[in-house]
Formats: structure tokens, C-alpha cells, sequence
């Protein structure tokens, strides 16, 4: 996997360099400023762009926004020291994947570009719909129907990667991977305890069942007539 980082903080810049390099065994590059960070991301073939948005020579947004443009479909992840909710919601609607406010701890965001590149979402969009059930990754805002569904942040995080994954099925051990990345071998039933909080608040009160869990395989989030043919077990 190859990543570039776009980071005008040059101890910041590797830092980050280094943990991906260390960590995850990626081979990174890194550009110091939007013009080059440009011109490296749109000649060369990356798997996850890490941009900072106040760069020199071009910043960060007009760069997404330019790339996006250009029809590259890479993960990118903003670094960002600006924390207003519109601000965000803008990023993410004009093609982020994720954000991740400075300071930042490594660790997270590691676990964070190691989802993206897994994912390899393509075009970003902003909502994820599955029968009723519709996913505003923007605002992160469920809901069923026409009612908002309130999660925790490790419930929605679950939701989501089940949305971006429909109608395939998703093994406890890959959610684990995705949601946690290091010794995720120690978290043991969380999984299950994720799922029954799932059923409660988006199932419970409708007929249609969209979460699903199939014996020796792991979870689908699918309509409910997709899945009559798999015997289901209760989580």
C-alpha cells in the first residue's frame, strides 16, 4: 500500500510518515506544501491521501477540492486544527472520508488510515441507505424512517461499515479489524454486545428486520426478504 501525506509540519509530517511506515508496513511519500502535494497525488497511484488543510501554496480544501474534480476516487483523510461542525460537515460533502481534529493521538489515527485503505469506499457519498434505514455519513445522523435513531460512537461506527458493506456479509473478526486494529484479539464479545444494541434501536420497533447474523459466518445489514434464506440465530 503507498500513502501520501500532505503536511507542512515537518516533524508532524514524519511522525506520521514513520508510524504508517512502522506500523502497518506502507510505503509513504510526503509533500510540503498543496502545490506539490497536488502534483504527487494526481501522477502517482496512492491508496490514502492524509492532507492537512493549511498548507502553503494552495491549501488543503482547494486541493480536495481539485483532486475530487479531476475524478480520483482515493481515500482521503483531513487533518485538521478547525473543529466547527459546518466546517467538517463541508469537508466531508465535498469528498473527505474522515477527519481528524490536531491534536491527535497516532495510535487512532493509524487505526483510521488502515479502515480508509480496507474500505477503498470509491466516490464518496454522503448517505447510505438500506431499505428504510438511511446513514448521513456527513453529520453521522440515522435514522429509520422518519425517525432519528440515537447510537453510541462505537454503535454508529459498526452501522456504518455494516451500510458500506450491504449486502455482503461481514465476519466478527473483520469488524474487529476495523474497529480497533491492535490487539483487537482482547476485546472478545464486544461484537455481540454492538449488535443486541443495534437490534434495540433499529429493529426493535419494526417489523422489517435490517440486522442480520448468519450462523458461522458473521453480520449482514440487508431487507429483511434478502436474508429469509439464512437461518438466524439471536446475537
Amino acid at each position: 500500500m503507498r500513502v501520501l501525506i500532505v503536511e507542512d509540519e515537518e516533524r508532524l509530517a514524519q511522525n506520521v510518515a514513520s508510524g504508517l511506515r512502522q506500523c502497518a508496513g506502507y510505503a509513504v511519500d510526503v509533500a510540503n506544501d498543496g502545490e506539490s502535494g497536488l502534483f504527487m497525488a494526481e501522477t502517482n497511484e496512492y491508496d490514502l491521501l492524509v492532507l492537512d488543510l493549511m498548507l502553503p501554496e494552495l491549501e488543503g480544501s482547494a486541493l480536495l477540492e481539485k483532486y475530487r474534480k479531476s475524478g480520483h476516487e482515493t481515500p482521503v483523510l483531513i487533518l485538521t486544527a478547525r473543529d466547527e461542525k459546518q466546517s467538517i460537515i463541508r469537508l466531508l460533502n465535498a469528498g473527505a472520508d474522515d477527519y481528524l481534529p490536531k491534536p491527535f493521538d497516532l495510535g487512532e489515527l493509524l487505526a483510521r488510515a488502515k479502515a480508509l485503505v480496507r474500505r477503498g469506499k470509491g466516490k464518496p457519498h454522503p448517505l447510505l441507505t438500506v431499505a428504510d434505514l438511511e446513514i448521513n455519513v456527513a453529520e453521522r445522523i440515522v435514522r429509520r424512517g422518519r425517525t432519528i435513531v440515537q447510537l453510541t460512537p462505537m454503535e454508529y461506527r459498526v452501522l456504518e461499515y455494516l451500510a458500506s458493506r450491504t449486502p455482503a456479509v461481514v465476519s466478527k473478526t473483520e469488524l474487529l479489524e476495523h474497529l480497533y486494529d491492535y490487539n483487537w484479539e482482547k476485546f472478545g464479545n464486544v461484537i455481540e454486545v454492538y449488535i443486541s444494541g443495534l437490534r434495540r434501536k433499529i429493529d426493535c420497533f419494526s417489523k422489517s428486520k435490517l440486522i442480520h447474523t448468519l450462523r458461522g459466518h458473521g453480520y449482514a445489514l440487508r431487507a429483511d426478504s434478502d436474508a429469509k434464506r439464512d437461518k438466524e440465530p439471536a446475537a
